[in-house]
């Protein structure tokens, strides 16, 4: 028995919490002084996935800083664009400048390269890569903000109504906060929503480009059926760790944080974990998360979804009323010329066109796709190497919020904005998302779109916002626009 003491109350000095060891029909325990005395930076929480059962709870809604554990809210909204099909495991995430930039632990990335979204997904499991971490951040949300508020967005769509994020990776940020019980909902989330890519959690190790990436979570393999998920540390926040086993029949997830150490945080979650996996239940009550958050617009609008929106809206006030087709609308912008208007047009080069050209391709009368001379951009070209625009978190309940659009589809809007038309949908991609960045908050609730005309013998692609409800948001948006020197015009859809 004396030779186990010294494990014993190394980890009740890590975690000031009573433990003991049964021996020889009685029990030897050690209390020591209470846990707030001991670390006041402690807290721990036990959930019994099958029902919903608090097995164990000890500040569980006291705010923490949840450090690394920020990258399983990250890996979840990868998860969602992955489910929706907006991006796929192959698309390329370039390399910013700011993302290399990140402090470790990092994949060492250099300025101007690219990693798959899978290679970023296995990074983030394994190494905790804070530098991949923003690629993608950057990647699905325009800017590490913005994607940001769309974690906090999530958040609250699954219940963790006590956390906020403000990075990607759980880099030190005093306003960035979370709970225990916070993350173990968000461990669940993960497992009942995205069961397909759950089993990247319990990677061993990856090997990227020929260097090793180990497993920070070492309490895989300590303990049958352990699944994942995470750890995380800073020097504010302690040790964290959130785990999650699955043995026979029954299902638990469990939230250490404030850890001394790495060991002893790993220790007492192994002691929780053993201690209550047998009280579980074997009875599965069903998902306790509700199902996949209905968001598919930015943080502004989490409430609309797409598919509420109308198919057609009021006519502007500057035209007559009726129903008037792309013809009458050239004519009435051009006269009888407007042919000529049009064939006068420059030839096009790798500037895009802006302002008045940008109205006239913008009336050009709109071709099958069969008579458009070279064809549009497909959605992998758009995931190959060019950082898409910032569209909101990732629609992933079909049933319930409809597809997302994507970047070449007409959304369902009933006033859309228009900045530009380009000739390359990359170069048009790139106006939206700087646009957005740019003028922020009137754009906040927009969702950034392009649409492929036939214009002659070239095709462009013209740059629009989409989400606007009527008339006044569409011109409230333009007015904003035109403040940050961008050229448009608002439009009936």
């Amino acid at each position: 028995m004396r030779k186990f003491l010294p494990r014993l109350k190394a980890v009740t000095a890590a975690f000031g919490k009573s433990l003991c060891l049964a021996a020889i029909g009685s029990a030897l325990c050690l209390t020591q002084v209470s846990a707030a005395d001991a670390n006041s930076r402690y807290a721990g929480f036990v959930i019994d996935a099958n029902n919903g059962k608090v097995l164990y709870e000890d500040r569980a809604d006291d705010y923490r800083y949840p450090a690394s554990l920020t990258k399983m809210m990250t890996l979840y909204l990868t998860f969602s664009a992955l489910k929706s099909g907006r991006v796929s495991k192959s698309s390329k995430m370039p390399v910013s400048k700011y993302a290399a930039a990140r402090p470790p632990s990092k994949l060492g990335l250099k300025v101007g390269s690219s990693i798959t979204v899978e290679e970023g997904i296995s990074a983030l499991v394994t190494k905790s890569a804070n530098d991949a971490s923003v690629v993608i951040a950057e990647f699905l949300g325009g800017s590490e903000e913005r994607f940001a508020e769309q974690m906090t967005a999530t958040a609250r769509k699954l219940g963790m109504s006590r956390t906020t994020f403000k990075n990607a990776n759980g880099l030190p940020n005093s306003e960035q906060r979370t709970t225990a019980r916070d993350m173990a909902t968000l461990g669940i989330a993960l497992r009942e929503h995205f069961p397909e890519y759950y089993g990247y959690f319990s990677i061993r190790s990856y090997n990227f480009r020929g260097t090793r990436l180990g497993n920070h979570n070492r309490v895989l393999g300590r303990v049958e059926g352990t699944d994942g998920i995470k750890t995380g540390y800073i020097n504010a926040s302690g040790f964290n760790l959130v785990s999650s086993v699955k043995r026979d029949g029954k299902s638990v997830v469990a939230v250490v944080m404030g850890g001394r150490s790495g060991r002893s945080r790993d220790d007492h979650m192994v002691e929780l974990l053993n201690r209550y996996l047998p009280q579980a239940s074997t009875r599965d009550g069903g998902a306790l998360i509700a199902s996949r958050p209905a968001i598919s617009l930015p943080v502004a609008a989490a409430a609309t979804t797409v598919a509420a929106l109308p198919s057609s809206g009021p006519i502007p006030g500057s035209r007559p009323s009726g129903s008037i087709d792309v013809n009458e609308r050239i004519a009435l912008a051009y006269g009888s010329d407007a042919a000529g208007a049009i064939a006068r047009l420059p030839q096009v080069d790798t500037r895009p066109i802006i302002g008045r050209d940008a109205l006239r391709a913008a009336l050009v009368e709109e071709r099958p796709a069969s008579h458009i001379p070279f064809p549009a951009v497909s959605r992998p070209a758009l995931n190959t190497g060019v950082p898409m625009p910032r569209v909101g978190v990732p629609g992933v309940d079909p049933d319930t919020t409809g597809s997302v659009q994507s970047a070449l589809s007409r959304p369902s809007s009933p006033w859309v904005v228009q900045i530009a038309a380009a000739p390359a949908a990359a170069d048009a991609m790139r106006m939206l998302s700087e646009a957005q960045r740019k003028v922020g908050g009137p754009l906040a609730s927009a969702e950034p779109f392009i649409e492929p005309v036939g214009s002659g013998s070239q095709t462009l692609h013209r740059a629009r916002f989409a989400g606007f409800a009527n008339k006044d948001q569409a011109w409230a948006a333009c007015a904003a626009l035109k403040r940050s020197q961008y050229n448009c015009y608002a439009v009936a859809n």
